[in-house]
């Protein structure tokens, strides 16, 4: 099945963003609902994606060979519990990644999130980009939640364990 440039392009996303979810693909191609998200997946990109375990969407072998930009993570060390060791995400998860509390420190709130992603990058980002970013980051195996009076985050291994690549 040869793809088209956009086509082509929304693989790419899945490729670069796995494993993600419904709402991910929604921010990332700009559709209005979770649902269209899914139709284009049925109805454009059926035989090169699949949904694991937990129901998060990956690419086949066959979606990585056909585009060119490396797979959000490496599928086996994740499917195996294990620790990633190179993540490639948009600037904001990168941002989070680099200022969020350590695996030896403290948990923090999202909102505590947010605000050392202001004060070290000068950014004003939403509240609930930076919780989908953790949430991403959660599922990249590299950030763990700490579940106090309200969920927190730190980092699930040391910063320099993970080569961090913005993806553009």
């Amino acid at each position: 099945m040869s793809l088209t440039d956009e086509e082509r392009s929304r693989l790419a996303d899945v490729v670069r963003l796995q494993p993600t979810k419904n709402g991910e693909l929604q921010e990332a191609w700009a559709l209005e609902s979770g649902s269209e998200v899914h139709q284009y997946l049925e109805n454009h990109l059926k035989e090169y994606y699949y949904r694991d375990d937990d129901s998060l969407i990956r690419s086949t072998a066959e979606a990585n060979d056909l585009v060119d930009v490396e797979p959000g993570i490496e599928a086996d060390a994740v499917a195996k519990g294990g620790v990633p060791e190179t993540i490639r995400v948009p600037e904001l998860e990168a941002q989070v990644f680099e200022v969020v509390a350590g695996p030896e420190e403290r948990s923090q709130s999202v909102v505590a999130v947010l605000d050392a992603v202001r004060d070290a990058f000068d950014i004003d980002p939403d509240v609930d980009a930076v919780r989908r970013a953790l949430r991403s980051l959660e599922r990249k195996n590299v950030v763990e939640v700490v579940y106090r009076t309200v969920p927190t985050f730190k980092l699930a291994v040391e910063r320099d364990a993970v080569t961090v690549e913005v993806a553009e």
